[in-house]
């Protein structure tokens, strides 16, 4: 189908974004599958597939998005941290008694860390209504606790009902209130809702061994809504890609969507192996080079995924109405490959800072670390960064503090204070990174290097 948005990318990757998803509805057995792309944070491609004479959706018909809703219920949380209203340290009991799981942390929830159990006792909850299931001991069970706190990652759909059940505490209002007045209405996401609204797609399972099709029940989640109860559409949940990727100061700030990309939970052998990472609400996953950061959905009769490529600038979102077929992490990545090497992202015009303390210019140039070389630099965007000369090393960005000290913000450095340290006169002697001198040439004689320097200096061996 045409829409709009394909003139914004070459007639070439438009043909390759729709040969992808074609091949992903026909052999994926998918009744309709969905899709658009986002560069640039505005969506540059949609299409769509279907099994229906005439009857192909758009970016604009409604698919049940499942575990997606997840990242949105993770926002709300963050939201509330930002606010003051919690610390992501708290204990639930803190906020939410009475559960029989309190010391588990709200980061822990967010990353599926608590130790909780995957899913819900009695019978399977996304295909039974949300009825049986009225309170949040309902959803627990007897059982809630498998594993020690902060230990593992072990996926929690109960977990995310106690992050819905804490937004509505700490704002008195159901978490579908909550959830529309505070995300859905400022980022302009009017096709996403908790119930569905036409035009939707309907829920079909496809029988593995034949082409035949058997509709899905479509429940009411109750409680467990926040881990998995929307619908949406391709166009809003590329605006919400959009979100996430730059942040909105109405709604969260581009600071507190990088900490809900950054890893959280502690990571398996087998993740490690696939480049596999659950964040805050979010999971990375890398493929074909990249690092995909985002979340997949599924619920009976649809499957979802939206996946982000920060680096190179590209969003992609995919929808299908079956309960198995098409993989939608691996389409989502392919339509983000697509673009990403068809048409490369073409990088902003350089230009020079507007002004710059001279105090901060007399840092950056070349430091040593022992006899490890590094450069400190100062960025466009007011930090310094901190990177080894050759080879692999520890790097890091630092942002600046009002005391005139540097703050680590990744890897090894994270949190670490950078310190420049003066002599008598004023003059700079070293840089002191969590007790590691930094200077101006190899183990510097006229800086107190931890150790001392030997008085005899450089020699060689005749």
């Amino acid at each position: 189908m045409t829409t709009p948005h394909q003139e914004e990318l070459l007639p070439g990757t438009r043909r390759a974004l729709l040969h992808r998803i074609a091949v992903a509805q026909s052999e994926g057995r998918a009744p309709s599958l969905v899709a658009a792309v986002v560069r640039g944070g505005k969506t540059v491609w949609a299409g769509a597939r279907t099994s229906v004479e005439g009857h192909a959706p758009d970016e604009h018909v409604q698919y049940r998005i499942g575990s997606i809703t997840k990242t949105f219920t993770a926002v709300l949380v963050l939201r509330l941290r930002d606010e003051g209203a919690l610390d992501l340290a708290d204990p639930l009991e803190k906020h939410l008694p009475g559960t029989g799981v309190g010391d588990v942390t709200v980061a822990e929830l967010l990353a599926h860390s608590g130790g909780l159990a995957a899913e819900t006792p009695g019978p399977w909850w996304e295909r039974t209504p949300g009825s049986l299931r009225p309170g949040l001991a309902d959803v627990l069970g007897e059982r809630p606790l498998l594993h020690p706190a902060g230990r593992r990652f072990h996926y929690s759909n109960p977990g995310y009902a106690l992050l819905g059940a804490l937004v509505e505490k700490l704002r008195g209002a159901s978490w579908e209130e909550v959830l529309r007045r505070e995300v859905l209405v400022p980022l302009g996401l009017r096709r996403t809702t908790v119930c569905a609204e036409a035009p939707h797609a309907g829920a079909w399972a496809v029988h593995p061994w034949a082409d035949v099709i058997l509709p899905e029940p479509l429940e009411d989640l109750g409680v467990m809504a926040p881990a998995g109860q929307l619908w949406s559409t391709a166009a809003d949940l590329a605006r919400f890609a959009a979100f996430l990727t730059e942040g909105d100061e109405r709604v969260l700030s581009a600071e507190s969507l990088r900490e809900m990309r950054t890893p959280a939970a502690p990571v398996e052998a087998a993740d490690v192996a696939s480049g596999y990472a659950y964040c805050l609400g979010m999971e990375i996953r890398h493929q074909h080079g990249r690092s995909l950061v985002g979340h997949t959905g599924s619920l009976p009769g649809f499957l979802a995924c939206l996946t982000i490529g920060v680096a190179d600038d590209v969003s992609a979102v995919v929808l299908a109405n079956c309960t198995s077929g098409p993989a939608p992490f691996t389409v989502a990545a392919d339509l983000v490959r697509i673009v990403a090497e068809a048409e490369p992202r073409i990088p902003a015009p350089w230009r020079p800072l507007r002004e710059a303390d001279p105090a901060v210019l007399e840092l950056v140039g070349q430091w040593y670390w022992g006899t490890s070389a590094f450069a400190l630099r100062l960025r466009a965007d007011g930090l310094v960064s901190l990177e080894p000369l050759s080879g692999n090393g520890r790097r890091s960005r630092f942002r600046p503090a009002e005391d005139g000290t540097w703050v680590g913000l990744e890897g090894y450095y994270a949190g670490e204070l950078l310190k420049p340290v003066r002599r008598s006169d004023g003059s700079l002697s070293h840089l002191d990174l969590g007790s590691f001198v930094f200077t101006r040439q190899p183990y510097d004689e006229k800086a107190p290097v931890p150790g001392g320097v030997d008085p005899e200096g450089w020699r060689g061996i005749g």
